[in-house]
């Protein structure tokens, strides 16, 4: 079969001819249908991102159909169309994405996850994957959706939803969403909006990306971010809950004009890639009974809800633009996706 592999550290992306992966116990072996290629993936790559267990298929979900099941698989059966996670958790902080970087805990790795990685490697860029029943989510009656390609940005929403869920219920509150003109922070607004929130305040740079958001309807608030913290801070609140999408930083400054424009037991949630320390008023936060928290990656539960969400209609995916690619030009696509962003995503369908 075909696939887009990575050979090692300073490799390019190549689409290479690579044997059909043979079934065995505690797998699932799948037909990829789409896979969404994230914005960053270049940088994943060119290993400004954390390491990548190379050699390997490359790619870390994707809506699939299963081919067939080990002997010791039981929630999903030949035919059902799936979600592959990519999230391989085994309890205590030791998690990995198989065929991406990222792991669970505090980053650094363990001999378990090591392991881990050695079991399970490959990734979902490929004609066929298989996949580790742990990071499989049957998808009741996506068999009838009109368009799986754009249902492959699904893991992406419910990365998102984790992080808002960490927050409580978010109906009838009001929202903000820190880095909402990325696609992260584009599936957070999205998913608020779907779920009942008051008004969803979309906090971002990129003027033409929020005037986007706006056009989602009369609930979205949007906000220029100036770089100015109290400015910021005023901009974005107050609010209820805000969820910290941001990417790669030179300053704290944004998530901290977020945390200044919480209410009175109001929540942080953090999911972006933020590489700074933040310096938290012990006294402001315990006086305004305020709550921090940290969101990683989704689970089973989730993806249920939020495809609940899409196949009832309360969560229209016609407002994500989607383009996509094959397998024959990696590199193509990978531009592609680096200057895909907002309510936009590349997937692939090899």
């Amino acid at each position: 079969m075909r696939a887009w592999t990575l050979t090692s550290p300073d490799d390019h992306v190549r689409l290479s001819d690579v044997p059909t992966p043979a079934l065995r116990g505690g797998g699932v072996l799948v037909e990829v249908l789409a896979a969404h290629v994230p914005a960053y993936t270049k940088m994943v790559v060119e290993g400004n991102r954390g390491g990548l267990p190379v050699p390997l298929t490359l790619g870390p979900s994707c809506i699939a159909r299963v081919i067939d099941v080990a002997p010791d698989v039981f929630h999903v059966a030949p035919g059902d169309i799936v979600v592959d996670s990519a999230l391989l958790d085994a309890g205590g902080g030791d998690a990995i994405l198989v065929g991406w970087v990222g792991l669970g805990g505090s980053g650094a790795g363990s001999g378990r996850t090591r392991r881990m990685r050695d079991v399970w490697r490959d990734g979902v860029f490929a004609e066929q994957a298989l996949c580790a029943k742990e990071t499989m989510v049957r998808l009741p009656g996506a068999e009838n959706h009109p368009d799986l390609a754009r249902l492959s940005f699904l893991p992406w929403l419910c990365v998102a939803a984790k992080g808002l869920h960490a927050a409580g219920p978010i109906a009838g509150r009001d929202v903000a969403v820190v880095g909402a003109t990325g696609q992260m922070g584009g599936a957070a607004v999205l998913l608020a909006l779907a779920e009942g929130a008051a008004t969803v305040t979309a906090a971002g740079r990129n003027r033409e990306a929020l005037d986007r958001l706006a056009e989602l309807g009369p609930r979205v608030r949007t906000c220029q971010l100036t770089g100015d913290r109290a400015t910021d801070a005023a901009g974005i609140g107050p609010v209820d809950v805000v969820l910290d999408t941001l990417g790669a930083t030179p300053t704290a400054d944004a998530t901290m004009a977020a945390y200044d424009s919480l209410r009175v037991e109001g929540t942080l949630v953090l999911v972006g890639g933020v590489r700074q320390d933040l310096t938290i008023p012990y006294g402001d936060l315990m006086h305004r009974k305020l709550t921090l928290r940290g969101s990683w990656m989704s689970d089973d539960a989730t993806v249920t809800s939020v495809w609940n969400l899409v196949r009832s209609g309360a969560l229209d995916l016609s407002a994500i633009g989607l383009r996509t690619v094959g397998l024959d030009d990696p590199a193509a696509a990978l531009d592609l996706a680096a200057n895909t962003t907002g309510l936009n995503f590349v997937a692939l369908v090899p």
